[in-house]
């Protein structure tokens, strides 16, 4: 308990502050806490809602509403004209690129007809998950899967650029929103990993959802569509369309959300910073922390989680809340660090760094029960003199004494020694494992270093006494008086000698 190198005295041998332990393992935490928490979710999605994107004007959704329904009746008896009028419209009206986002797949009599429509290049076709990627051998359109990432709680967060398709040579096939922002002139990379769908709050200037009949008839402005992405989708209500919540908590139709998808690939995207460098920052987080100490690491919390807001409008994605759990854990470790150094001071000697009388008792009640096995020795060494260096130089000079006499018998301590102050200036060594010959040999060699003492002019001198258990000591008291006997006969015996 007391032999580490902590409770030396500061002048024996080399100190080693708690903080030289606990600036390491903050950074190892921290690093491990960034490793369990790479990504903030609910922090990407509060950004998202209060610093939402404005209305992309290039994306324009050609919605499947409730008046186009009454109108052609179900989209699966619809006849398949309808669509190439659609499209034919859309081409005159010189948009960039058209996405359908309604799945095809079910047999129709006139899907040849459509061959020359959907084999355009501007025109991209949607797929289910588990659907082929080619629909038909004549349609040469690319073809995209019709998908958003859902979260566990119903909202849509994310989306990416491809899926895994074991079916494809590259074990993956191009998502819809992918394959639409290629045809419009954008490159986006065949990747699988998330992407961040960004919000888009109701905007009054941008375009209403225009309705798919009203394309099909053509009573459109073809200004409105002039160089625009068109998606083409459900957004009937109660027709079995997919309808999802986004991250403002608003139920919203699928092809909308792809329309969304469309437009953050078409924005600048955003950046995942690597996870090396967020393990480092999160790191430093805890150890500034640590080094300053108190409470600042909450005040380093505060600002990584505002650091968050201008890396977001730099279109990069920083976890302010992972950074910020770092920075507490910082202040925790400052907070334990304390706590035990106060557990510590009340066991310790400040001075000499020894354990105090308190300690000395919780050690020899510790070991008391393994005596048979390990025999306990005690030496109690007694200055004399101490009272007179106080008087005559004063209390700093009775310190400088404590510490010289604390590093003489500091010398003799051996392996699982416990060494205490036991008085102002009396010391004691619970020794570990002793017989008595090796207790008298230890005690004359602790005596002979401890002989002439001086302090300037003024003569001191030490007593050391021992004592060791045996069948004649019961009891932890009988060790102390055992050993205290001894001291007092040095005492008496060496002063006889003087006379």
């Amino acid at each position: 308990m007391f032999s580490s190198p902590d409770f030396a005295p500061p002048r024996l041998a080399a100190v080693r502050p708690m903080r030289r332990f606990v600036v390491p393992l903050a950074a190892v935490l921290a690093a491990g806490l960034v490793w369990v928490l790479p990504a903030n979710s609910l922090l990407w999605d509060a950004l998202n809602r209060a610093l939402s994107s404005p209305a992309d004007g290039r994306v324009v959704v050609v919605g499947i509403d409730d008046a186009t329904l009454r109108d052609y009746g179900r989209i699966s008896s619809w006849p398949r004209d309808l669509y190439r009028q659609a499209l034919d419209t859309l081409d005159q009206a010189g948009a960039s690129a058209i996405g359908v986002d309604v799945l095809l797949a079910d047999p129709a009599r006139n899907d040849a007809a459509l061959a020359a429509v959907f084999s355009r290049p501007n025109v991209v076709l949607a797929t289910a998950p588990d659907e082929p990627t080619t629909l038909r051998p004549d349609w040469k359109s690319p073809t995209g899967i019709s998908a958003l990432n859902l979260s566990s709680d119903g909202v849509v967060r994310s989306f990416q650029a491809a899926y895994p398709d074991p079916g494809s040579p590259d074990g993956v096939a191009p998502s819809f929103a992918r394959q639409l922002a290629v045809a419009a002139g954008r490159n986006v990379p065949l990747d699988s990993g998330d992407r961040i769908l960004r919000y888009s709050a109701p905007h009054p200037q941008r375009l209403p959802v225009v309705p798919f009949r009203d394309v099909v008839n053509g009573t459109i402005r073809y200004g409105d569509f002039q160089n625009r992405v068109v998606v083409v989708g459900l957004t009937a209500t109660g027709a079995g369309g997919p309808t999802v919540r986004d991250v403002g908590g608003q139920v919203v139709p699928g092809v909308e959300l792809q329309a969304r998808a469309v437009s953050s690939l078409l924005s600048a995207p955003f950046t995942t910073l690597p996870l090396w460098t967020v393990m480092l920052a999160g790191a430093l987080a805890a150890v500034a922390a640590v080094l300053a100490g108190g409470l600042w690491g909450f005040g380093i919390a505060l600002l990584a989680l505002a650091l968050a807001v201008p890396y977001w409008l730099l279109n990069t994605l920083l976890p302010g809340v992972t950074l910020s759990l770092c920075g507490v854990l910082g202040t925790g470790l400052v907070m334990l660090e304390r706590g035990l150094t106060l557990r510590r001071t009340g066991v310790r000697d400040p001075l000499t760094g020894f354990g105090n009388r308190l300690a000395f008792t919780r050690a020899l009640e510790g070991r008391w029960q393994t005596r048979h096995v390990r025999p306990l020795g005690l030496l109690l060494v007694d200055l004399s003199g101490f009272r007179k260096v106080n008087v005559a130089y004063g209390y700093a000079a009775g310190d400088e004494l404590l510490r010289d006499l604390a590093e003489r018998i500091l010398r003799h301590k051996r392996r699982g020694d416990l060494l205490f102050r036991w008085g102002p200036d009396e010391f004691a060594v619970l020794l570990d494992n002793i017989n008595s010959t090796e207790l008298a040999n230890l005690t004359r060699q602790v005596q002979l270093s401890l002989d002439n003492m001086t302090y300037r002019e003024l003569h001191l001198q030490a007593s050391v006494g021992g004592a060791s258990t045996g069948p004649d000591i019961v009891q932890p008291t009988d060790l102390i008086e055992a050993a205290s006997r001894s001291r007092y006969r040095i005492k008496y015996q060496r002063e006889q000698w003087r006379i």
